[in-house]
């Protein structure tokens, strides 16, 4: 018999909000996860509204304090959640979050974890002592190739790490698109709505988590220029950390939102004693090799031969397994959120009955991985104060 799919609730995601239609379209992607509830809006009435007006039928509620506590402790069945997203702006993760965690609700989490590092202690404590499963959402490791990439590069083919150069680089802030009322602009560029960091927290976090993912390797002190390019406005959107890795490496952290003619070019280049790797996002299909004195190897996402003089032939089993459609047949965006959130089900159902689950950043991003996304903004913000002086990261909690 087929496992009744989860249910899900989402905290955010009203009027017109982006980010909940990659989520919610990644629930559904393999019939085994639904939306059946939302809080979509700080204000009850626009919030029972829009779920009202919702593209299929849900249940509506006016906050998610209110969702919250009808859903404690969920069920086996019915319509009680099993787990929430939390797609709000950055100075709304925490409460949601904390309040979820209590009651025995597991939650996935847009990023960044939340505004600043005192709250991300808070969190990283309360999962502990509840064991609730808790994933946040950096969309980027879902694609197959950044999973491909990390086999690589932790199984040592490319010799070892001497040098990592992750970036996001974005152009759509290159004016002052917040004074024109955009909504998307206005929160990321308010340090009240956004944090600290405005291109760091926003896109400079992905780079982190891809080269800690891909790599295995944390940075351990830091040098970091903050800038802001557009005048008025308050916060960073061009983001550039030098660091130091946990392996003698280096590395530079590098992000832009004010970079005309680039889109959402999330990149990263892995520089080894053995040969290079290089992956971008917006050609998430395949990953490149260079090794010395060898002509470039380019490796698609579905036609992987184990064995063929670079790679052994006991590349992991699951791994060759995971392509969901074949090769030449595009994955997107979409894609690598569904991956995330099938990767979440699957410690979600072990929670539920009752099996260990480990959460251990192998498939998607943990709340320790959040934390030191916080951590890691908190470091350069400050470092940047400093004019660039090497600062050290703290020590996780």
């Amino acid at each position: 018999m087929s496992k009744l799919p989860l249910n899900v609730g989402l905290v955010g995601g009203g009027k017109g909000a982006f980010i909940v239609q990659p989520h919610q379209k990644a629930i559904h992607f393999d019939g085994t996860r639904r939306v059946v509830a939302a809080a979509l809006f700080p204000d009850p009435k626009v919030a029972l509204d829009e779920a009202a007006n919702w593209p299929y039928p849900i249940k509506g509620y006016g906050s998610y304090d209110e969702m919250i506590a009808a859903n404690a402790s969920a069920g086996t069945g019915g319509q009680k959640l099993d787990y929430i997203v939390i797609v709000t702006p950055n100075h709304v993760h925490f409460d949601p979050a904390m309040k979820a965690i209590k009651a025995g609700i597991a939650v996935m989490c847009e990023k960044p974890l939340c505004l600043n590092l005192k709250e991300a202690n808070d969190l990283v404590k309360a999962v502990r002592k509840s064991n609730v499963p808790f994933a946040v959402a950096h969309t980027y490791l879902g694609h197959w190739t950044t999973r491909f990439s990390r086999y690589i590069v932790r199984a040592g083919l490319l010799g070892e790490v001497r040098w990592v150069d992750s970036y996001y680089l974005q152009g759509w802030l290159a004016t002052k698109l917040e004074a024109t009322g955009q909504m998307q602009a206005a929160w990321r560029t308010n340090p009240k709505l956004a944090g600290g960091s405005g291109c760091g927290g926003d896109i400079g976090t992905h780079a982190l988590m891809q080269l800690r993912y891909v790599t295995g390797l944390n940075v351990t002190e830091l040098s970091a220029q903050l800038e802001t390019f557009v005048e008025g406005r308050p916060l960073d959107d061009h983001f550039t950390v030098y660091c130091h890795l946990s392996n003698g490496a280096k590395a530079l952290v590098r992000a832009s939102q004010v970079s005309i003619g680039h889109k959402n070019d999330l990149g990263i280049e892995v520089v080894g004693t053995k040969g290079t790797l290089r992956w971008r996002q917006e050609e998430p299909e395949s990953i490149t090799i260079n090794l010395a004195n060898q002509p470039d190897r380019i490796y698609w996402r579905g036609a992987v031969s184990p064995g063929d003089g670079f790679l052994p032939k006991d590349v992991p089993a699951d791994l060759l397994a995971e392509p969901t459609i074949p090769a030449g047949h595009p994955e997107a965006f979409h894609d690598a959120y569904a991956r995330l959130h099938r990767s979440f089900e699957a410690d979600v159902r072990k929670w539920k009955a009752g099996e260990a689950f480990s959460a251990d950043g192998s498939k998607y991003a943990n709340v320790e991985d959040g934390w030191t996304g916080l951590a890691f903004i908190e470091t350069a913000v400050k470092s940047s104060q400093k004019k660039g002086a090497w600062t050290k990261m703290p020590k996780a909690v």
